[in-house]
């Protein structure tokens, strides 16, 4: 039986190009139309894929912050590196140590999948878990401090602290170029942020050929960056209970923080309805594209960066038992995000919007780039 020639088949009837190093496989990820359920049909927004690096979007990171460090001399041949990560710059690392010849320790916390946990370390990578939050600045300050105490007892070593590198914003130019040659010109960007590296540097590179860009910050509840409260954080991947100084907070028009329970069903319906999902920033970044597809003019182009795939995400968001134990299943999701007229106003708890952004410490640019520590 002869079958129809798809479009894609067309596409791919000559061989493609050969990889001779993992690292060539990063980048020159697909863009994907979401409409329903997000948007009506007609309107929608266009989802950057960057699960489709071999292991999601911080493989472009963590190659560009160990080649810069060997560039500039920061970082001797071999050495080993440290660093801090809730799972997906692990994977970049592990794979930047591969890519370049070092030994890679992550340093996380009990919340990190076990099987990340797993993958991490049969990718060579050593993981190391802090036991126990920090009083003031919960997991991720007791990652750091515990980074410290590793770097310090190896002469040597170096970790890229990603929360405050510049080379992690810049990382992020490729993806900006590679959204202009797919769509032509972008107006509005939706980004995750955590350690606000890839907003940052998407969104400048992107006002390089489209001045008018609007960029949309997507939060967790319960953190810190945009200026609410530290709070327990069950997602991870975005939000902080830091203050990354990467975050570029003059770059965005405004931000909504969402909750567990509206990712979940939002990355749920991203793999029923368009068999393309990811994890808890997925799901967060998808409801307010969505929200922006069905509120912008009709005819803005939207893009959405969706910064991996659903796979480590398998035993949480994508499992009923675990999310009926958290709660997460059977509510009824908002159409709309709550609005309120300054980041402090009120503790949020839910699909919040806010149009007032600014550094929560009062810092300058120049002021959030004194803490870059090499």
């Amino acid at each position: 039986m002869n079958l129809p020639l798809l479009e894609s088949d067309a596409r791919h009837t000559s061989l493609p190009l050969v990889a001779h190093r993992p690292s060539q496989l990063v980048g020159s990820t697909p863009v994907l139309w979401i409409d329903e359920p997000f948007a009506p049909p007609g309107r929608g927004f266009y989802a950057k894929l960057e699960g489709a690096n071999p292991g999601g979007i911080k493989d472009r990171p963590g190659l560009h912050m160990i080649s810069e460090a060997l560039r500039r001399g920061d970082l001797e041949p071999g050495t080993p590196i440290v660093e801090s990560s809730s799972g997906t710059l692990g994977l970049g690392l592990a794979l930047a140590g591969l890519t370049f010849g070092h030994p890679v320790t992550v340093v996380t916390d009990p919340g990190m999948e076990p099987s990340m946990i797993r993958l991490l370390t049969t990718l060579g990578a050593h993981v190391d878990q802090v036991g126990a939050p920090h009083a003031d600045g919960g997991w991720q300050q007791a990652r750091r401090e515990r980074v410290a105490e590793l770097l310090t007892g190896t002469p040597g070593a170096y970790c890229t602290d990603q929360y405050h590198n510049p080379d992690n914003v810049t990382a992020y130019r490729p993806l900006a170029t590679e959204l202009i040659a797919q769509l032509g010109s972008v107006d509005v960007l939706v980004a995750s942020v955590g350690t606000g590296g890839h907003s940052a540097g998407t969104a400048a590179a992107l006002r390089e050929a489209c001045p008018g860009l609007t960029l949309i910050g997507v939060d967790s509840v319960g953190s810190t960056i945009f200026g609410q409260p530290a709070g327990p954080r069950l997602m991870r991947g975005l939000g902080s209970s830091i203050y990354p100084s990467n975050v570029d907070y003059a770059a965005f028009a405004e931000v909504h923080w969402v909750a567990p329970a509206e990712a979940v069903w939002a990355c749920r319906q991203l793999a029923r309805r368009h068999h393309a999902s990811g994890g808890w920033s997925v799901g967060a970044v998808a409801l307010v594209a969505g929200w922006a597809a069905r509120t912008y003019p009709s005819g803005t182009r939207i893009a959405a960066v969706f910064p991996d795939g659903p796979h480590r995400y398998l035993e949480t968001v994508y499992n009923d038992a675990w999310c009926l134990e958290h709660q997460l299943l059977g509510q009824e999701q908002p159409s709309e995000p709550d609005e309120i007229a300054e980041p402090f106003e009120c503790v949020v708890t839910g699909w919040t919007r806010c149009s007032k952004v600014r550094d929560p410490l009062g810092r300058t640019p120049a002021q959030r780039t004194e803490v870059v520590v090499r």
